[in-house]
């Protein structure tokens, strides 16, 4: 009799067109899992075995893109939530419209995309990586929306691996730094003043190595991330994982 084939394992990644989302993707597919990636418009990252336009502000379109997924690969193994947005300025000039962008990007988004994947996920005894921040575990001047938007993906995180855990699915999440990505050169971009040098210095003038201060690469996050959905880390779930060379470790 031959053996059975084992199908490979399958990942759905939000915001996998560009930065850490297409990274994440391309992470997963050197691994030969089979990846579906989903973004504003059909993402057109490396390894993409399924390739989604979506808005995650859309409940209906997180339930179309995870039912998408199953119906073409038939299973879902892990769900990594990374699409995301910044935003910053001072809390009496926040506009209705700017509080939703973020917030349902980051928050709203990234909720609903778990409760679309969770009877996949429970099949398969899954697990999900969020992707909350520096932010979500500290509070940053001049950041309160997105503070709020990232604090709400770390709680959430916690609260849903203690609901998912008698089915045996792990949550957690990641909590970067400053990453070097598209998103954080539009940050400087337009948050700068018209001095994008000196707003991407002043970020890394925050973090403890002072003048060996760097950002950090999209490859690093992605492998902790692959990490988090192999075999070995069955004991980490309800975590907030910081990767950000110490800048949330505490007071300098």
């Amino acid at each position: 009799m031959s053996a059975s084939i084992k199908s490979p394992p399958v990942v759905l990644v939000t915001g996998a067109g560009r930065g850490m989302g297409a990274a994440c993707a391309a992470r997963f597919a050197r691994a030969d899992w089979l990846v579906a990636g989903v973004d504003l418009r059909p993402p057109a990252s490396d390894g993409l075995a399924l390739s989604l336009a979506g808005d995650v502000r859309s409940v209906d379109a997180c339930d179309v893109a995870v039912a998408a997924a199953v119906e073409r690969f038939g299973r879902l193994d892990a769900l990594v939530n990374c699409a995301g947005v910044w935003t910053e300025g001072a809390a009496e000039d926040t506009t209705e419209d700017e509080w939703d962008r973020v917030v349902d990007t980051n928050l709203k988004g990234t909720y609903f995309m778990i409760r679309a994947a969770i009877p996949a996920l429970r099949a398969t005894t899954g697990c999900i990586v969020n992707f909350s921040s520096d932010a979500g575990l500290q509070g940053n001047r001049g950041a309160a929306v997105y503070c709020a938007s990232k604090g709400g993906v770390s709680n959430l995180t916690r609260a849903l691996a203690l609901e998912l855990a008698i089915d045996g699915v792990r949550v957690n999440a990641v909590c970067p730094g400053d990453v070097e990505t598209p998103m954080l050169a539009a940050q400087a971009a337009v948050f700068g003043a018209g001095n994008e040098p000196g707003y991407l210095a002043r970020l890394l003038a925050g973090y403890p190595q002072g003048r060996g201060a760097r950002f950090i690469r999209p490859d690093e996050i992605a492998e902790l991330v692959f990490y988090l959905c192999q075999p070995l880390a069955a004991p980490i779930t309800g975590a907030n994982l910081s990767i950000d060379f110490g800048l949330s470790a505490g007071i300098q």
